[in-house]
């Protein structure tokens, strides 16, 4: 099957407006040819000069020929304008399709997917790099189809009038193009990708050095925090550079052979005209002299439309990147979970392909219980968490809920069975209603405040002004890590799934913070199975089950009772040396 070229392939985005963009390439080019005709008419005008003179008064058609040359040029103008309202109307649907594609996938993609790509080269791929499509599309297509029909044009011209003339102009002309070829080769697309690489590696370090500004200033890590961008903007220097270096010596040679065409037509005029000259010599010379200028403004822009064609393969390659990265699958004939229970059978996962985070994990959870994951950190405790969610599939093994493989399950189905409160929860930029009403889109403002109120919110709601509608986030209020667990337990309250997984739920909650959260998670734990994922290990005491995953290893499960009394087993070290954490608090406070 033949491959599709990149403009075939961006214009399958631009539905019904397609016709707009061969439109703009005839307008553009209709323009072009438009653009020549003055031309004639100034040629026409210096041959009567010629021929009246010194009897300018003769010349009687000046007059309407340059107003001719006039109308033309306008139409010209007015001509090409059309065609770039018709390639931009195209290409901004283009772009917008483009990009609502790319959100779509992403939003189908695996977290780990997503954490590979990192945020600054997403946020460039669907901005940047889509944009970049976009100025293709609205400005260098049109462009080109333009440069095709002048070039077309003038080689008419230049062959009509004196086919000497013409030939020792287009000489300067062939050298350019063979230069300016050189320049934009397949060597050179490779380093026009090296060097969008080196830009979006500097993007992305951007992204992340200023997200990270607040905890660098903190604790005083700005010197060093900044190498690692600083050596993004260092390797982007060198591809700069190089780039650049590369592109000296056949820029000055294109630059020299582009403007020696004056060169040559007197050159050639000097030696025709050896035999004696007349006036019809000297009007072609002053027309080859006058139309000249439109070969290297031509050229010129062919060029750049070269190098803009490269920057458009770079882009079609990396958003080609995020849209054939793998969605997770789903199933043609879903099935329904008959209860809340949660399974995994010889689960085996990797992140990299290389190293497990997870080996051959096999353990039941039965539909109410409470378990706990716990065990060293980078042991697989969030990531055996977030195979249950499917945020991940594994390389092997099954997982189930309710007696149903997690991919036989419809995609939304499986969202509405499984709540998720992370670690560091998210809020978006909107009201706390807007935040907890994300559980349930269609939740009403009595359901809303009854999940905050269930999730010990009401403390919060009650010190501001606008309560409920009171905006988090940027040129609103600002939240504690404790108050932010609490809106997000309130968010999952609101969903009522009946499989809930608390990944470290309680990490940034300060004492008085923590009860009333312990408080909100004991009344949302009633009725549901209950994942959770704690370093402090008193929060899981009255769990059903705890299992102990080590360096990907189910190592140890039983109760709390069974697993604390073993003093040489994983879990009891564990739970002796929190304890001595907790009198070391409480020492060093008295």
């Amino acid at each position: 099957m033949k491959k599709q070229s990149n403009l075939s392939r961006l214009l399958d985005y631009a539905g019904t407006y397609r016709i707009l963009s061969y439109l703009s390439w005839v307008l553009a080019a209709a323009g072009a040819l438009l653009a020549l005709v003055p031309f004639w008419y100034i040629w026409r005008i210096l041959r009567e000069v010629i021929e009246v003179a010194p009897n300018y008064e003769n010349a009687v058609h000046v007059t309407h020929y340059g107003w001719m040359a006039v109308v033309f040029a306008f139409a010209a103008v007015l001509t090409y304008i059309a065609g770039l309202m018709c390639s931009h109307l195209a290409a901004f649907r283009i772009a917008t399709n483009l990009r609502l594609a790319m959100v779509k996938h992403i939003a189908t993609l695996p977290l780990g997917t997503i954490e590979q790509f990192g945020s600054g080269k997403l946020r460039r791929t669907i901005s940047e790099t889509a944009g970049a499509a976009e100025t293709y599309l609205a400005h260098q297509l049109p462009d080109q189809a333009k440069a095709m029909a002048t070039i077309a044009g003038l080689l008419t011209l230049l062959l009509a009038f004196d086919w000497r003339l013409g030939l020792l102009s287009l000489v300067p002309v062939a050298l350019a193009f063979a230069v300016m070829t050189s320049m934009t080769g397949k060597k050179m697309q490779e380093q026009m990708t090296q060097y969008q690489n080196a830009l979006a590696d500097m993007s992305g370090e951007a992204v992340e050095y200023v997200r990270g500004i607040p905890v660098v200033k903190t604790f005083g890590q700005t010197v060093f925090s900044f190498k690692k961008f600083k050596g993004t903007i260092d390797n982007y220097e060198r591809w700069v550079i190089a780039y650049t270096k590369q592109l000296r010596w056949p820029m000055t040679f294109y630059t020299l052979a582009v403007n020696s065409v004056f060169v040559f037509l007197i050159a050639g005029a000097f030696l025709f005209a050896s035999g004696g000259t007349d006036g019809g010599a000297l009007l072609n010379l002053l027309f080859y002299i006058i139309i000249t200028p439109v070969i290297s403004l031509t050229l010129t822009k062919l060029m750049f439309m070269s190098e803009n064609g490269m920057i458009v393969q770079d882009a079609i390659t990396r958003i080609d990147r995020v849209l054939e990265s793998p969605s997770l699958s789903s199933s043609n004939a879903p099935k329904h979970p008959k209860d809340s229970s949660v399974a995994l059978e010889h689960v085996t996962f990797s992140y990299d392909g290389v190293k497990n985070a997870l080996e051959d994990i096999s353990l039941s959870i039965g539909a109410g219980q409470t378990v706990a994951f716990v065990g060293p950190s980078g042991g697989g405790k969030s990531t055996l968490a977030a195979l249950i969610a499917r945020f991940f599939d594994p390389q092997s093994g099954k997982i189930s809920i309710g007696g149903v493989n997690v991919k036989d399950i419809d995609k939304s189905e499986l969202m509405d069975t499984v709540s998720f409160v992370f670690q560091n929860s998210r809020l978006i930029k909107g009201s706390i209603l807007d935040n907890v009403r994300m559980g349930k889109p269609n939740a009403t403002d009595g359901e809303v405040l009854a999940a905050l109120s269930a999730a010990q919110c009401m403390d919060i709601i009650e010190k501001f002004p606008d309560g409920v509608h009171t905006v988090i986030g940027s040129q609103g209020v600002y939240l504690s890590g404790g108050e932010t667990q609490r809106l997000a337990i309130a968010r999952a309250m609101l969903k009522n799934a009946p499989v809930l997984i608390l990944d470290e739920a309680t990490a940034f909650a300060d004492p008085d913070n923590e009860t009333k959260v312990q408080m909100a998670f004991n009344a949302l734990a009633k009725g549901r199975t209950v994942i959770m994922i704690a370093h402090r290990l008193s929060t899981i005491v009255n769990a059903d089950r705890i299992f102990v995953l080590n360096e990907g290893h189910l190592s140890e499960s039983g109760s709390f009772a069974e697993l604390s009394g073993q003093k040489d087993s994983l879990f009891g070290t564990m739970w002796q040396d929190y304890q001595q954490s907790v009198r070391w608090k409480v020492e060093k406070e008295v």
